[in-house]
C-alpha cells in the first residue's frame, strides 16, 4: 500500500506537470500494487478485483492497440462466447431448488423484479435524455438500466447479511426474462436515441443467456457428484472474463472515453445511487422487511455489464453503445463493496440473520 501511495504521488506530479501522457506504467502500477495491498486485509479483500480492473482499464487507454486486434482477428469477436461462457457457469450454479424461492417468497420476488425493471430503464432514460451525448452513447446508459441484476449482486448480498436466497432468485427470473423484456424497454426508451431491432435483439439475448444457461443447467443435472472442480474453476473464468471484456471495450472505444468520460463517469454513478436508494426505499414502501428491502436495493443498483456490452455488440456498437457498460462495472463494485461493508456492520435490528453455509 506504500508503495502505492508513492505511485500515487509521482503520478499526481507528472499529471501537475503536464507529464499525464507518460504516466502510464505509473497510474497502472499505483491499481495493481493497490490491489495487492488489498489482499491482505480481510476488509479490504473484496476490492482486490475492482483495482486490477482499473489497472487493466488504465492499460487499454495508454496501450489501446494490444486491445483491438490480433494479426487480422479483431478482439471484440471475443465478447460474446466471452458472456456464453459466464452464462454457462452461471447455469452449473444453479438449479431447480433456486425457482422454489418464488413460491416460499413470492411478494419478495415480485417487489425486486418490479423494482428492477421500473426504477433502472426510466433513471437511465432520463439520465441519457440530460446528457447531450451523442445518440449512440445516449442509448447505452439506456441499455445498462434495461439489462438485468448479475451475479456480483449475490455477492454484495451475501457480504451485506441481506437475503441471499432473494437476490439469487431475483437475479435468476430477471436473467430469464431478459430476451423478452430488455428489447421492448429499449424499443420504448431508446428508440428516440438509436433504431432497435426487438426480434434481432431477442434472438441475441437468447444466445447469449438462455442457452447457455439452459446447457449448464443440463450440465450440472447430468454430473451429479462429479466435476465439482468446475464449481471452484468458474468464478475466477467468470471474473477473468468480463475483466478482458472490460478491456477490449475501453480500448475500442478509447477516444469517444477520453472525450466524454469525466461525465459519462458521473451521470453513471449517479445512475447507480439512485438504484440503490430508490430500490431499498421502493421496498420499504410496500411493507418489506428491512434485510429484504436491502436484498432488493442491491438487486436494483447493480446490474449486468457483462450482458450489455454483449448486447451493444451484437449491434456492432461496441465503441459507443458499450461505453456506459463499461464504465457502469467497476463504479457499481466499488458501491457495491461499500455498501456491502456498511450493511455488514448493522445487521438488521429485530430480524434474525440466518448464516448461508455452504
Amino acid at each position: 500500500m506504500g508503495i502505492s501511495l508513492l505511485l500515487l504521488v509521482i503520478a499526481i506530479g507528472m499529471a501537475a506537470t503536464g507529464n499525464l501522457p507518460s504516466a502510464g506504467l505509473v497510474i497502472i502500477g499505483v491499481f495493481v500494487f493497490c490491489a495487492y495491498g488489498f489482499s491482505g486485509y480481510e476488509s479490504l479483500n473484496g476490492n482486490v478485483f475492482t483495482a486490477l480492473i482499473f489497472a487493466g482499464v488504465t492499460l487499454a487507454l495508454y496501450y489501446p492497440q494490444y486491445f483491438t486486434y490480433i494479426g487480422d482477428f479483431k478482439l471484440t469477436g471475443l465478447i460474446i462466447p466471452l458472456i456464453q461462457i459466464i452464462m454457462f457457469g452461471m447455469g452449473t450454479s444453479m438449479s431447480v431448488n433456486d425457482f422454489v424461492g418464488i413460491i416460499k417468497t413470492p411478494k419478495g420476488v415480485l417487489v425486486g423484479v418490479t423494482a428492477q425493471l421500473a426504477i433502472m430503464p426510466v433513471m437511465g432514460f432520463l439520465l441519457a435524455t440530460v446528457s447531450d451525448f451523442p445518440p449512440e452513447i445516449a442509448a447505452g446508459i439506456v441499455l445498462i438500466g434495461c439489462s438485468p441484476s448479475g451475479v456480483a449482486s449475490n455477492v454484495m448480498a451475501y457480504l451485506a447479511k441481506a437475503n441471499l436466497a432473494l437476490s439469487i432468485t431475483i437475479t435468476s427470473i430477471a436473467t430469464l426474462l431478459a430476451p423478452f423484456v430488455t428489447p421492448l424497454l429499449m424499443k420504448l426508451l431508446a428508440g428516440e436515441f438509436i433504431e432497435i431491432d426487438v426480434l434481432g435483439m431477442m434472438w441475441s439475448i437468447v444466445k447469449m443467456i438462455i442457452l447457455p444457461i439452459g446447457a449448464g443447467l443440463l450440465f450440472n443435472k447430468l454430473r451429479g457428484n462429479g466435476a465439482k472442480w468446475l464449481d471452484k474453476a468458474m468464478p475466477i473464468i467468470s471474473m477473468l472474463g468480463i475483466g478482458l471484456i472490460i478491456v477490449v471495450i475501453t480500448a475500442a472505444g478509447r477516444d469517444s472515453l477520453l472525450d466524454i468520460g469525466g461525465l459519462l463517469m458521473v451521470l453513471v454513478l449517479i445512475h447507480n445511487l439512485f438504484g440503490y436508494t430508490l430500490g431499498y426505499w421502493f421496498a420499504r414502501l410496500v411493507g418489506m422487511s428491512e434485510r429484504d428491502s436491502r436484498t432488493i436495493s442491491i438487486e436494483v443498483g447493480m446490474q449486468n455489464g457483462g450482458l450489455a456490452s454483449g448486447i451493444a455488440n451484437s449491434l456492432g456498437k461496441i465503441a459507443t453503445m458499450g461505453l456506459a457498460p463499461a464504465v457502469f462495472g467497476p463504479l457499481m463494485n466499488i458501491t457495491g463493496s461499500i455498501l456491502a461493508s456498511y450493511w455488514h456492520k448493522r445487521p438488521p435490528k429485530g430480524e434474525e440473520v440466518e448464516e448461508d453455509k455452504e
